[in-house]
């Protein structure tokens, strides 16, 4: 069968969840905090603008702890699914780590930015720092040094949203993995989408009930099964053409 025959799209939404069993801590715990600071104070554009070092700091040790973390079984199935359909596969992502790509996964879209890049104040320029600190990096067009994390804070523009908006008119599948719906509202995505799967570690019934499937398991177990219902119905779509 080859990939070209098939012209189904299939919009991939993950979440925290997708990269919590590889030792990443979710964006947001019960207890309001990520790693132990309070998302508004180093999320927000009012922390960013009240305290830029300490802002700087934190993400400078979260891209410091990424280096040490692995893909997990999750990242794994979806970069070989990706692989496997590259044009029929959109993987949108809210995550800011780079698992995903570590797992061989091609065009991963990040709505909320990526850890491993900065992005210059200056001229907008967005370049790659790995894991290293911010400190005394400059941008690489303009030299400048008023440089910054290229993670989309609370209060400022989410360009890659527009994605969304395409994802509500051309998936002929949503599939949502890892996300509660509290920042992205998977639960009306779904609603324009006459296909959709749904797999969390815990289920909500206000959200579940709007998708044709949910699955509640880890990541890690979760997401290899929805990654066989996804080739299924590629493949059975490709058949009734």
């Amino acid at each position: 069968m080859k990939d070209g025959k098939i012209t189904k799209k299939i919009y991939i939404l993950s979440g925290a969840g997708l990269s919590a069993e590889s030792g990443i801590k979710t964006f947001r715990d019960h207890d309001g905090l990520w790693e132990n600071h309070s998302v508004e104070e180093v999320c927000s554009v009012e922390g960013w603008e009240r305290d830029r070092q300490k802002v700087s700091d934190f993400y400078d040790a979260r891209r410091a702890d990424l280096e040490n973390k692995e893909p997990n079984a999750a990242h794994i199935a979806l970069a070989n699914l990706k692989k496997t359909y590259p044009n029929n596969i959109v993987m949108l992502t809210q995550n800011v780590d780079d698992l995903l790509e570590r797992a061989g996964c091609p065009e991963v879209i990040h709505l909320h930015g990526t850890l491993t890049d900065l992005r210059c104040e200056s001229c907008k320029t967005e370049f790659e720092v790995g894991y290293e600190s911010q400190e005394g990096k400059q941008c690489p067009e303009c030299h400048s040094d008023n440089v910054r994390h290229n993670v989309v804070m609370f209060g400022e523009d989410a360009p890659k949203y527009a994605f969304l908006n395409v994802l509500t008119r051309a998936a002929d599948m949503l599939v949502v993995l890892g996300t509660s719906g509290q920042v992205i509202n998977t639960a009306s995505l779904a609603q324009a989408v006459k296909n959709s799967i749904i797999s969390n570690l815990d289920a909500d019934p206000s959200i579940d009930g709007y998708f044709q499937t949910a699955i509640h398991e880890p990541a890690t177990t979760g997401v290899p099964k929805v990654v066989m219902m996804i080739e299924e119905y590629l493949i059975l779509e490709n058949q009734v053409v």
